[in-house]
């Protein structure tokens, strides 16, 4: 098989009519040149240049063998620019795979951090479940994901945890009035109690919770992201659990108040979960650093 090295070779000294040229742009020497330029016509069987003291140009052969090669060498020196503003973090793009609470805890904060570094860099965030988003993952969909536990990973998935964060449960302040004491996990089931969703993280979590009480978990009412719960706690439709970062914020406002709960409830993480047999790229790398400071 003939080196692409010849090719290139041929490619420049075709551009630039000249050996002289060709090999102070390529930083070779023309002798050299001369050299490949001949085993490239011997291997071909053809003449490729008719030489004269000006200089040199294409065969009929020579312009047919040009139209193809000057396609490949092009498109290979546009994908080496591509790689090195890419490395440069001159341009890029990211896909992650995030839940709403990931986001609104963690992620976002970075993000805007990430953004304000290198902000010719294009991300796209797809918000899923914890389990679409891992899904995602091992389906090549995204980079990498940040999701909050329990997650469930196969072993080519690495999860590192990035924060912690509690659940607090709070109430309208309508239903406030008749819930005035610290409340047991035994009870809850006695108001109308709003959970997220079956298939979500956070179900199973509580789910789980339930069971090491010895408790079925029988939520009244069941949403699909963490803000409607917001939404139907603020307009006095039920009790719920909720972020502790982001219900302080709301409990700060008198827009909603905490119900002291007998129970301890375990600590949740959020997780950068990532693939090993998908390596990132330089800007993918770049944010992972950020997320992980």
């Amino acid at each position: 098989m003939i080196p692409y090295d010849y090719y290139r070779i041929f490619f420049y000294v075709a551009k630039y009519q000249g050996f002289s040229k060709a090999a102070e742009v390529l930083g070779n020497n023309q002798p050299n040149l001369t050299r490949c330029i001949n085993i490239l016509e011997n291997e071909l069987g053809c003449k490729l240049f008719i030489r004269s003291n000006r200089g040199v140009t294409l065969t009929e052969e020579g312009k047919r063998l040009y139209s193809h090669v000057a396609i490949a060498v092009e498109q290979l020196n546009f994908g080496v620019e591509e790689l090195l503003r890419e490395k440069k973090l001159e341009e890029g793009r990211i896909t992650i795979g995030c839940s709403e609470t990931a986001l609104k805890l963690f992620l976002g904060k970075k993000l805007e951090q990430f953004r304000a570094r290198y902000p010719k860099i294009r991300i796209r965030l797809t918000s899923q479940s914890t389990s679409q988003a891992i899904d995602g993952l091992q389906k090549n969909l995204v980079d990498f994901s940040v999701v909050i536990t329990p997650a469930h990973l196969s072993q080519n998935l690495t999860g590192h945890v990035l924060h912690e964060f509690s659940e607090t449960l709070i109430t309208g302040y309508k239903f406030k009035e008749r819930i005035n004491r610290a409340c047991a996990l035994s009870e809850i089931s006695k108001f109308t109690f709003i959970s997220m969703d079956i298939g979500t993280s956070t179900h199973e979590f509580f789910v789980n919770i339930f069971k090491e009480n010895n408790l079925e978990y029988k939520p009244s009412m069941m949403v699909a992201t963490t803000d409607q719960i917001l939404f139907m706690i603020k307009h006095n439709l039920g009790i719920g659990f909720y972020p502790d970062q982001l219900a302080s914020e709301e409990i700060a406002l008198n827009n909603v108040a905490e119900i002291p709960l007998v129970e301890k409830i375990p600590k949740r993480q959020i997780l950068l979960v990532t693939n090993h047999d998908k390596p990132l790229s330089s800007a993918a790398s770049k944010l992972v650093d950020i997320l992980k400071e």
